[in-house]
C-alpha cells in the first residue's frame, strides 16, 4: 500500500526499544502473515456509539490519496474514501465498494464493472461511471502520484501518463451511468486487489467532499477529526459517530492516556513499560522490508561490480543486530513463493578482492578514494549508526561515505531530485502479491526511484502477470527478485513488525492484518468498560 519511510502508524519499528522483549515473545506466537477470512458481524444490543479516540505519531499528513503513500495516510483514508473495491479488514481480501459486482472477458483483457445505484458523495451527488474514469484519468495525469503506473496495463494508460497520448485513449470506457469498462494491453488478476489501494479512490471535484463512511471535520498539528457520513451507501452499517487522531509522541502521556481509558486505539507511541494491561497490546508480522536501496546516478556505483563489492564488507549481524526478523531478501515470502537466495554472508578479504577487480575493469586507480553519499533523517540516530557502520566497514576498500540530511516528512518525497548514492526505505506492500515490491524496481514504474533498469527483470514481470497460475507467476517472479538481489541493488535489513495497544474486547471491527491497514468504517463499541482503572499508588506503612 504505502511505503512507510518512518513506519509512523506501524507500532513497532527499529527505534522502538521500548518494545523489543515483548515483540520477541510475541514473534513465536504469530509465525503467519495472514489470518483466516472474516465477515464484520455486528451483534444485536450494542452499547451506545461514541466517537473513537487514536492516538497516531506526530506526522504532517499529505491529504491528497493520489500523492499520499505514508501508512499514517493510508489508514486515514480507509475513512475518508473509497473505489470500487476496499479491504477486508482481517485476510486483506478485496470486498466489493463502490463496485457491486464485475466480470472478466474470456481473454482476461476485458473488465467490466457494475456500480451501486445509491453510491454518492458526501454531499449527496451520485458516484457514477464517469466519476470512476475522471479519478483514475486524473490519477495518471497527477505529477508525482507514485502509485499510478499500477495500472500501467490498461490500454493507453502508461503512455497517457508519460505525456504520449490524449486521456481519450486510455481505454477506461463509461458504458452507462453504472457499468464501467477497463480494457487491458495484458491481463492482470491481481486488478481487484490493486484497486482497494486509496490512490484509486473515486474523488469528487468538489472541495471537502468525500466517498468514504466519514468526512473530515477538523484537520490541524495536533488532531484530526472525522464524523460519520450520512450520505455513504453503507451507512447503516458504520456504527460509531466519528473518529478523532489524536497526533503526538509523548509516550508518558500516551500510555497514561490509554491506562485510564481516554485513548482505545495507540498506534505504537507509547512507553509499553507503563501499560498497566499488557494483553492489550496486539502484534503481527507485516508484509514489509527495511532495506537500503542504491540510487543509479553517480559513477561508479551504476556499476554493479562496486555495489556488490560494497555489500560483501557490509557486516550484516551489525546492522540487523536491534531488529527482531532479520531480513536477507527483498520480499517477506508469501505461502507458495520460491526460495531465492538471500544476502547474509559478508567477507572483508572477498570484499577488497571484488573492489580490486572492478578498479582494474573501469581503470581506476587502486589509490584512489570513491566517494558515496548516503541520505539520512535528522535526528534519526539510528540512520546515523548505520552510517557510520559503513563508513567504517567500507574505508578499507578505498571509500569514504559521507551523510546528507533532510526532515523526516520530506525525505522520501526529496529522493527523486536528492544526488546521493544509498537511501533508506521502509515498504509495506500494498497488496498481498511479490508484484506490490517487485513493482518498485520495474523500469517504467512510477515507484522506482532508483532509476535502475533491467529489461529481463522487466520481461519477467510482464510474463508472470499474463500467467493464471499463481506457482508459474511467483516462479517468474523470484527470479526476478534473484535479480535485483544479484545486481546489488538493495541491502535488506528486517522484516518489520506492527505493535498496537487496542482492547479489542471493548473495540470490535479490529484485526491484525499484514499490511498493518485497519478499515475504520469496520470499528465499534461493542462492549463498555465494566470499571476503569484508577490512578493510584500503592504506599507502604
Amino acid at each position: 500500500m504505502d511505503y512507510d519511510g518512518l513506519a509512523v502508524c506501524s507500532g513497532i519499528d527499529h527505534n522502538s526499544g521500548l518494545w523489543r522483549t515483548e515483540l520477541k515473545k510475541s514473534i513465536l506466537a504469530q509465525v503467519v502473515l495472514f489470518l483466516a477470512g472474516t465477515t464484520v458481524f455486528f451483534a444485536e444490543n450494542l452499547p451506545e456509539q461514541r466517537v473513537i479516540n487514536i492516538s497516531v505519531s506526530n506526522h504532517v499528513y499529505n491529504m491528497d490519496p493520489m500523492t499520499a503513500a505514508y501508512t499514517a495516510e493510508a489508514e486515514l483514508f480507509t475513512g475518508l474514501y473509497e473505489g470500487l473495491f476496499s479491504y477486508d479488514p482481517a485476510n486483506l481480501n478485496p470486498i466489493p465498494a463502490i463496485c457491486t459486482s464485475y466480470k472478466i472477458s474470456r481473454d482476461k483483457k476485458r473488465w467490466t464493472f457494475n456500480l451501486r445505484q445509491n453510491a454518492a458523495f458526501s454531499d449527496g451527488t451520485p458516484i457514477k461511471a464517469q466519476d470512476v474514469k475522471d479519478s483514475w484519468i486524473t490519477l495518471l495525469s497527477t505529477k508525482n502520484a507514485p502509485f499510478a503506473s499500477l495500472i500501467d496495463s490498461i490500454t493507453g494508460a502508461q503512455e497517457f501518463r508519460e505525456g504520449r497520448l490524449a486521456a481519450d485513449k486510455v481505454r477506461i470506457d463509461v458504458r452507462d451511468e453504472h457499468t464501467l469498462v477497463v480494457h487491458l494491453k495484458e491481463p492482470m488478476g491481481h486488478l481487484a486487489k490493486i484497486l482497494c489501494h486509496h490512490a484509486f479512490s473515486i474523488i469528487s471535484p468538489k472541495k471537502d467532499v468525500y466517498s468514504g463512511p466519514f468526512v473530515l471535520k477538523k484537520a490541524d498539528s495536533s488532531e484530526i477529526m472525522l464524523e460519520k457520513n450520512s450520505n455513504y451507501w453503507d451507512h447503516e452499517n458504520v456504527k460509531i459517530p466519528g473518529i478523532t487522531f489524536h497526533i503526538g509522541d509523548d509516550y508518558a502521556e500516551n500510555s497514561f492516556k490509554f491506562n485510564t481509558g481516554k485513548f482505545d486505539w495507540v498506534c505504537g507511541n507509547a512507553d509499553f513499560s507503563k501499560i498497566i494491561n499488557k494483553t492489550k497490546l496486539q502484534m503481527g508480522a507485516e508484509f514489509g522490508t527495511v532495506y537500503l536501496f542504491f540510487k543509479m546516478q553517480n559513477y561508479p556505483w551504476t556499476q554493479k561490480e562496486f555495489r556488490n563489492a560494497l555489500i560483501e564488507a557490509v557486516p550484516f549481524d551489525e546492522l540487523r543486530k536491534n531488529f527482531s526478523i532479520h531480513a536477507e531478501t527483498f520480499i517477506n515470502p508469501l505461502p507458495g513463493y520460491p526460495s531465492v537466495t538471500g544476502i547474509s554472508d559478508w567477507d572483508l578479504s572477498d570484499a577488497k578482492e571484488m573492489m580490486s577487480k572492478a578498479r582494474k575493469r573501469y581503470g581506476i586507480g587502486e589509490d584512489e578514494k570513491l566517494q558515496i553519499v548516503f541520505a539520512v533523517i535528522s535526528g534519526d540516530e539510528h540512520l546515523k549508526a548505520w552510517g557510520e557502520l559503513l563508513k567504517e566497514a567500507w574505508a578499507p576498500l578505498g571509500v569514504e561515505l559521507t551523510m546528507q540530511n533532510t526532515t523526516a516528512d520530506r525525505y522520501n518525497s526529496s529522493i527523486p531530485a536528492w544526488n546521493a548514492d544509498l537511501f533508506y526505505y521502509s515498504w509495506i506492500g500494498d497488496f498481498a502479491d511479490p508484484l506490490a515490491f517487485l513493482e518498485l524496481f520495474r523500469g517504467n514504474s512510477s515507484l522506482n526511484v532508483s532509476r535502475w533498469i533491467n529489461a529481463e527483470y522487466d520481461d519477467l514481470l510482464v510474463n508472470a502477470m499474463r500467467l493464471e497460475n499463481t506457482e508459474e507467476q511467483y516462479r517468474l517472479m523470484a527470479k526476478a527478485e534473484q535479480i535485483v538481489l544479484d545486481d546489488g541493488v538493495i541491502i535488506p535489513v528486517s522484516h518489520p513488525v506492527s505493535g498496537h495497544l487496542i482492547d479489542t474486547e471493548i473495540i470490535g471491527g479490529w484485526k491484525t492484518n499484514a499490511l498493518d491497514v485497519h478499515p475504520l468504517k469496520y470499528l465499534y463499541i461493542k462492549e463498555t468498560p465494566r470499571m476503569k482503572i484508577p490512578n493510584l499508588v500503592k504506599h507502604s506503612f
